[in-house]
């Protein structure tokens, strides 16, 4: 899958993550979370059927990915991330698009993720988008130790 479009003067591509895009996902995954996944966790997901990953790319640097789960007829976002210099340019906007797409066309119910209470940002990202809260999950962070939100967001298949 690939998806092209020009954000403030620059070409952003969405396209699904191959192995050997692992080693700098990794990397950017340390950089922008304190919870970060392990570069065998990518790999894993990336052979497991029903998960997906994909990568946003300018050119030929990797600025944000994404990373779901199909169970049935639902689907997690396991991960969204966009490097900060990258930030409000769409980026993670295009992601999440392409990510609720695959879910309606999977025929997915809903999506649901967990975000930090503290991560205000990703909190407006998402109630903007139309995700609303479920529940709250005690301790699911490490590092630091911290509560989640469980957001959900409902898809219309027949849209």
């Amino acid at each position: 899958m690939s998806n092209d479009s020009k954000t403030n003067e620059q070409v952003i591509v969405i396209r699904d993550m191959v192995p050997d895009d692992i080693e700098k996902v990794v990397t950017l995954e340390k950089q922008i979370f304190s919870d970060f996944w392990s570069q065998s966790a990518f790999v894993e997901l990336l052979g497991e059927e029903n998960c997906g990953a994909q990568v946003a790319t300018h050119g030929s640097v990797i600025i944000g990915y994404s990373c779901f789960i199909i169970d049935d007829f639902r689907m997690h976002l396991a991960n969204i991330a966009v490097v900060r210099e990258h930030r409000r340019k769409s980026v993670a906007q295009r992601l999440l698009e392409s990510i609720l797409q695959r879910a309606k066309e999977d025929n997915c119910e809903f999506v649901s993720l967990e975000v930090r209470p503290s991560n205000m940002e990703a909190r407006a990202f998402y109630d903007k988008h139309g995700f609303s809260l479920m529940r709250r999950q005690q301790n699911y962070y490490q590092s630091p130790v911290e509560d989640a939100l469980v957001l959900v967001r409902f898809l219309n298949i027949k849209e």
